[in-house]
């Protein structure tokens, strides 16, 4: 009877063990989760910021091509109308539309900084040149924010799917983190061209 209750004992500890290990494992993941969602939306938002100043700069410029700088307006408009409730994203319908409306920001700036070229008065404003510099270098942390979460989603939900903490997953109601859609032209091969046409 004895040795029965010691391993009684013993298993009860590695069980108890186990679920407090599983328990733990998927608390990080979920929140490292949360914490690269926060990051993709913080950068987000330290881009939308910055149009307004964007906007009033080449608006100094007289001759600037009105239609360009309204579908910069336009997009971030779009963007605020299309929010996320707090935390991570779990419908991927609203995830959807709100990268939707992200890509339309970015493809709007990527429009406006491609005409600016053609505008030397506007080139040569020292405001307009740091604030694009601001905005790529806000891209750039856009994209590493995104690997960050796509990396964070993957392994939160190989672990919801792995035994054992699949029964701690399933005991506590976790759901699948929802992964993001790619980036437009993400899988388009870009026409490269060498030597010339003549």
């Amino acid at each position: 009877m004895r040795l029965f209750l010691i391993l009684l004992l013993v298993f009860l500890v590695l069980v108890g063990g186990m679920t407090c290990t599983a328990n733990n494992s998927l608390v990080a993941k979920e929140e490292q989760v949360a914490a690269a969602w926060s990051e993709i939306d913080n950068q987000y938002k330290r881009r939308m910021d910055m149009i307004p100043q964007l906007v009033k700069t080449v608006e100094g410029v007289a001759d600037y091509e009105q239609s360009t700088l309204e579908a910069v307006v336009d997009a971030r408009a779009s963007v605020g109308r299309v929010q996320l409730p707090e935390g991570v994203p779990n419908d991927p319908q609203k995830l959807e539309a709100y990268m939707a409306a992200q890509r339309g920001l970015g493809g709007a700036l990527g429009r406006l900084f491609a005409v600016a070229e053609n505008y030397p008065t506007l080139r040569a404003t020292e405001s307009f040149l740091s604030l694009q510099d601001q905005i790529e270098g806000t891209e750039n942390r856009i994209a590493v924010a995104r690997g960050d979460y796509i990396r964070s989603v993957q392994i939160f939900n190989t672990s919801l799917r792995q035994f054992p903490t699949n029964l701690m997953a399933g005991f506590l109601g976790l759901q699948r983190a929802e992964t993001l859609p790619a980036e437009d032209g993400a899988r388009e091969t870009p026409d490269i061209k060498f030597g010339s046409d003549g």
